[in-house]
């Protein structure tokens, strides 16, 4: 677990480019080729709201890998976790901003290229992201930040943001 800011700087960004950058860039372009069909219910406007939600989802992607860093002092992989509790920007609206973001990224697509697979894919994600995270990750955050994290947990829903920040 890295012990100064630039070495869980560096291996965030070594995750965001493995994993993240496989499921919401590498297995989408295995699936489609990026190449565009018509659009999704024959709504042209369906390609500017995918594009909106890629970009959307790009930025909240990289800003909670490098909050990780930065302020959890750790990454996102669980081989080297955060030392410290993230619960500030993104996370003060809802308790898994990264899964969000993949999610996201990949029905952005879905929308921009017109793609049916990709909608399905997203849908197995959330499945799997959904089962990661009840049978592993909130365990995980239970056994290592105890009643804090159960204070988070009451008051910031898994994956549906808040209207206003918490401010706990």
């Amino acid at each position: 677990m890295p012990e100064r800011p630039w070495g869980a700087v560096a291996g965030s960004l070594v995750f965001l480019v493995v994993v993240p950058g496989t499921v919401a860039g590498a297995v989408p372009f295995w699936m489609t080729r990026w190449r565009e069909q018509p659009p999704l219910l024959g709504l042209p406007v369906s390609r500017v709201l995918g594009a909106g939600l890629v970009l959307l989802g790009l930025g909240s992607l990289v800003e909670s890998v490098l909050r990780f860093a930065l302020l959890g002092l750790g990454t996102p992989a669980p081989v080297a976790p955060p030392t410290r509790l993230v619960a500030s920007g993104q996370y003060r609206l809802v308790r898994n901003p990264m899964y969000v973001a993949v999610l996201a990224i990949v029905l952005g697509q879905a929308l921009l290229l017109g793609s049916v697979s990709l909608l399905r894919y997203a849908a197995v994600l959330w499945v799997l992201f959904e089962a990661f995270v009840l049978l592993y990750e909130e365990p995980s955050l239970r056994a290592r930040f105890g009643a804090t994290y159960e204070t988070y947990c009451r008051n910031v829903r898994r994956w549906w943001p808040r209207l206003r920040p918490w401010t706990g």
